[in-house]
């Protein structure tokens, strides 16, 4: 249905779709014209009828795919060929033509360059509040928030930022609090929700806070939520003219590579096997706190306290690290070349500078974490 498989069609523009490897062909379905036109990601393009209307199943497809998660209070999504930190930029390029007086994104600390990245992208500074330690878990300074907000005037932030689904033993973001402080200071409220949608407790947090408060948009990867390969994104709404508007800020057409991987994935799934595979990803996390606990303790470690982070695990590394004599960083290393992928290591004693804003005890959320330690992530597709 698009017009570079026509055999009677004669291309006389400057993209007429034309592939010169017959491999690179073959791999994207001589589907060659992308999505969206002219700078309006849910346009059609006339060139391009049947990829636009895979485009269009595939945006129904990803909100079915949302409800089904769990959050069922959405009422429109978009599949965005970019990765979550750049559909979050996306997102607030849209708030400089809603709030132009707007300088500011208040934004509790994860430590994750690309949440930072997105916002300088968009040209706006981040107010970076300080999360707090409750016990083990790392949480939210609700006053510290506020007091953010109220500090700076709510019509010089452009937005709240919250974030679900993050590494342990940083807990869910308090985000029915959020969207109640974006309600009551009338300022936009983005939940970035990169793998949350994998996890029941998390969407049905983000239900809640639609519910109470207010929730502009809500960003999720495709690759994390629904084992794709790297490049997409999909943003969602309550309020489906929010979408409409974040579609017409794509600068230019868009590939549409991102978008078919998700259609074929999500069309090969179908219902009945995302729901089986949040099952079997919520019966991973308990198997993998029942095996990690009694390792810990063997080498006189401790599987720390998150409740509130129903994804991610950490195991304090304090002990091991004196007793090989090695820093945590190196362990992790030997970790990967024995073909453990995907572990993380933290030592608290690390100080990074992101953007310009210098971070102490960085990749643990908060300063002066107590111990090094190690995460793991019980994330959808593993087994056992």
């Amino acid at each position: 249905m698009d017009t570079n498989n026509f055999v009677e069609n004669v291309g006389v523009g400057e993209r007429e779709g034309r592939i010169y490897s017959s491999i690179v062909q073959k791999r994207n379905f001589n589907l060659a014209h992308g999505v969206g036109r002219s700078g309006d990601l849910g346009e059609v393009q006339p060139k391009a009828a049947g990829s636009s209307l895979i485009y269009k199943l595939c945006n129904k497809l990803a909100l079915d795919a949302i409800h089904t998660c769990g959050i069922t209070r959405v009422k429109q999504s978009l599949v965005v060929p970019m990765a979550t930190g750049m559909t979050m930029a996306l997102f607030y390029l849209y708030l400089r033509q809603k709030r132009p007086n707007a300088r500011f994104v208040v934004w509790t600390r994860i430590d994750q360059k690309t949440c930072l990245k997105a916002i300088q992208t968009a040209g706006y500074q981040p107010i970076v509040v300080q999360n707090k330690l409750d016990g083990d878990q790392i949480v939210t300074d609700l006053d510290a928030v506020q007091a953010a907000i109220e500090s700076h005037g709510a019509e010089t932030i452009a937005c709240i930022v919250s974030t679900t689904s993050c590494f342990a033993p940083r807990a869910c973001e308090s985000v029915v609090e959020m969207a109640q402080f974006a309600k009551r200071y009338n300022v936009p409220h983005l939940i970035n929700n990169a793998y949350g949608l994998q996890s029941s407790k998390i969407c049905h947090l983000v239900n809640e806070a639609i519910r109470l408060g207010r929730v502009d948009a809500i960003v999720q990867s495709t690759d994390k939520n629904f084992m794709v390969p790297v490049g997409g994104a999909i943003i969602a709404s309550p309020d489906a003219s929010v979408i409409d508007e974040v579609g017409k800020n794509y600068a230019g057409r868009a590939s549409g590579s991102p978008v078919l991987d998700l259609f074929i994935t999500l069309l090969s799934m179908g219902k009945k096997g995302l729901q089986d595979l949040l099952t079997e990803r919520k019966s991973m996390y308990s198997y993998l706190m029942e095996q990690l606990t009694p390792i810990a303790a063997k080498y006189g470690e401790r599987l720390l306290h998150t409740p509130s982070n129903p994804i991610s695990l950490a195991l304090s590394m304090d002990n091991t690290a004196k007793a090989c004599k090695k820093s945590p960083k190196e362990i992790g290393a030997i970790l990967f070349h024995r073909c453990s992928s995907g572990v993380r290591i933290v030592d608290p004693k690390d100080v990074k500078e992101v953007c310009g804003i210098k971070f102490t005890s960085y990749g643990s959320h908060i300063d002066n974490f107590p111990t090094p330690y190690l995460n793991v992530a019980a994330a959808i597709g593993m087994t056992k």
